[in-house]
């Protein structure tokens, strides 16, 4: 591994939660799009979470898409496989904030302020929904592009 030369070599939480992120879309099973998810509390990762077929399922990658109305339902969002994890595992989330690799979908950010997640960090601007916006200020949730 690679010496830390200076503080700034360190990466800062943004750049650390994002890397974890894209790190989990690696495990993505739908490459129609490789999405990752990190949620964390206090700078602490709860859980994490990639687009992928639900358990004992078949995958995109081994049997195609299963697609409806333009969308492959085949899969669980990776957000929201971060939520079934934490819940899972018995990991509170209330109050925390996940790091996204994609700008969420409705559905997916309906569950995330109903679990208590007040703020979404996201890197890629995937098909920015004025809905999703509207629903985020309603909810008081913060939606916030993360920078690479």
């Amino acid at each position: 591994m690679a010496k830390l030369k200076t503080k700034a070599d360190r990466p800062g939480w943004d750049e650390y939660f994002m890397g974890v992120a894209r790190a989990a879309a690696r495990r993505s099973t739908c490459d129609r799009a490789r999405v990752g998810a990190v949620i964390v509390r206090d700078n602490q990762i709860l859980s994490t979470g990639y687009n992928g077929s639900p358990a004992g399922q078949p995958h995109c990658l081994d049997e195609g898409h299963l697609m409806e109305d333009g969308h492959c339902i085949r899969t669980i969002h990776g957000e929201m496989n971060a939520v079934l994890m934490a819940a899972r595992h018995g990991a509170a989330i209330d109050g925390g904030k996940i790091y996204v690799t994609h700008f969420p979908c409705y559905h997916c950010l309906k569950s995330l302020v109903n679990a208590g997640i007040r703020e979404v960090c996201y890197a890629d601007a995937y098909r920015i929904d004025a809905k999703v916006k509207r629903l985020a200020r309603g909810a008081r949730a913060v939606l916030r592009r993360v920078k690479e």
